[in-house]
């Protein structure tokens, strides 16, 4: 992807690539990891095995994580013969890439009996190099508003229980400190205690989507643990007013956000939300109010515009509609109100993104790639955030009844592509402050 006016791109400068191919990383039966010198890393797209080259690799982002994966034999590439071969003695490896990164390729692996569900995370290749570890991914998005240097524990510990102490009686300030931040920590809610960027106002305990990933609730059927506890309670717009005015009156590129993985669909207390817009707007104009949700109910969120909401972001699993609706198993909406909620706020001249579900094989199969520029076109979208999928890739096959994803035109080609055909596109991993909207749509006005 070539350099752009774009937020950012595949191949920044700032990313460095491997003289060649990483060795393969695995470990054995209790956890420790090494490399395997003999072979190379091959990834993974939908259900298809990748030989891969080095520029598709940058060197893992400090506060990423690795994970081993139980049961899963990897694929290497044998240096010596150049055949794919699958290494049944040891076990497969991946990294969890750091918030602002968008992976490119998952490990390549095969399961074997008696594997469980993987927990809800994004896994992504990795392997080593001249004392570096690397892995299959882009930085999407130069926000540093999650990078890693920028949390000191001690710090954010300290200020969030001064910040409970002084705001004992508030129930919304209470949970974001005492389970996001304290327990879970969450960025979002950690950036709002250290007074600075996007904060987390989440209020809706219930949801009408029933989504296969979703990381506050889990039926017992799925074998999967919830990420984290779902907020139960409904907070009073003084609580929520409490804590977002003087957020946006005094943080840096301020932003407040409803709709947060620690609850349901925000759209099903849409009237608070209309209620709390009005409230915080009678005292202070500055920053973004934007909202995250399903957008199952497109005249609720032609009203929240009208009441002063500034930008929404739509989350998708895929623009197919049969993908779309395995996923997310919605209760009384259908796709196309998700469609039109996009449009209803561009129609409104507002920021409208999609919070797009980046998994190689899927994101960039073919159809799906003419699905979205179909979209695009249908809504006049502002902006794609490329969000990595945490999703086991094989429970989620399943789910959908897939047996195979198609051929992938690969993640960086497709994000090219898209730029390429609609340069106004932003793209990136969070939801934007006021600055970055008005270039955009400075650009879109070209």
């Amino acid at each position: 992807m070539k350099e752009s006016s774009n937020i950012h791109t595949a191949k920044s400068n700032d990313l460095k690539h491997p003289d060649r191919v990483p060795y393969l990383l695995a470990c054995d039966a209790e956890g420790n990891m090494f490399e395997e010198e003999d072979y190379e890393v091959i990834g993974r797209s939908g259900t298809r095995l990748m030989g891969l080259k080095p520029e598709d690799f940058i060197e893992l982002p400090e506060g990423s994580e690795f994970f081993n994966m139980p049961c899963r034999h990897p694929y290497g590439m044998n240096k010596h013969t150049g055949e794919v071969e699958l290494l049944e003695d040891v076990y497969a490896v991946a990294a969890f890439v750091s918030p602002a990164y968008t992976q490119t390729f998952m490990p390549a692996y095969e399961e074997t009996d008696g594997a469980e569900t993987l927990p809800l995370y994004a896994y992504t290749a990795v392997g080593w190099l001249d004392d570096k570890f690397y892995t299959t991914a882009v930085r999407i998005d130069p926000d540093p508003r999650q990078d890693f240097e920028n949390f000191d524990c001690e710090e954010i510990e300290q200020k969030t229980v001064e910040t409970m102490q002084e705001f004992s009686e508030n129930r919304l300030i209470q949970h974001l400190g005492a389970n996001c931040s304290l327990t879970y920590s969450c960025p979002a809610a950690r950036n709002f205690f250290m007074g600075r960027w996007e904060a987390p106002i989440p209020l809706s305990p219930a949801c009408n989507s029933n989504c296969l990933g979703c990381i506050s609730f889990q039926p017992d059927e799925h074998g999967i643990d919830a990420m984290q506890n779902r907020i139960d309670f409904i907070p009073y717009i003084e609580e929520v007013i409490e804590m977002a005015v003087p957020h946006l009156e005094n943080a840096p590129l301020p932003i407040v956000s409803f709709g947060q993985g620690c609850e349901g669909e925000p759209l099903l207390v849409w009237q608070l939300i209309r209620d709390v817009i009005v409230a915080i707007r009678k005292r202070t104009k500055r920053g973004i109010i934007n909202l995250n949700t399903n957008g199952s109910k497109p005249k609720a969120v032609d009203e929240l515009f009208k009441a002063g909401l500034d930008s929404i972001r739509v989350s998708m699993n895929s623009v197919r509609k049969d993908v779309y609706n395995k996923y997310y198993l919605p209760n009384n909406y259908e796709y196309e109100d998700v469609i039109e909620s996009i449009k209803v706020a561009r129609q409104h001249g507002k920021w409208a993104s999609i919070n797009y579900f980046t998994l190689p094989g899927f994101t960039d199969n073919k159809e799906e790639f003419e699905t979205l520029r179909q979209v695009i076109r249908y809504t006049d979208l502002s902006m794609i955030q490329w969000r990595n999928f945490n999703i086991d890739l094989e429970w989620y096959l399943s789910k959908l009844g897939m047996e195979d994803t198609g051929e992938g035109l690969g993640v960086a080609e497709v994000m090219e592509a898209i730029h390429e055909e609609f340069p106004h596109i932003a793209y990136g991993y969070f939801n934007p402050p006021i600055e970055v909207q008005e270039k955009y749509n400075a650009l879109r006005e070209k």
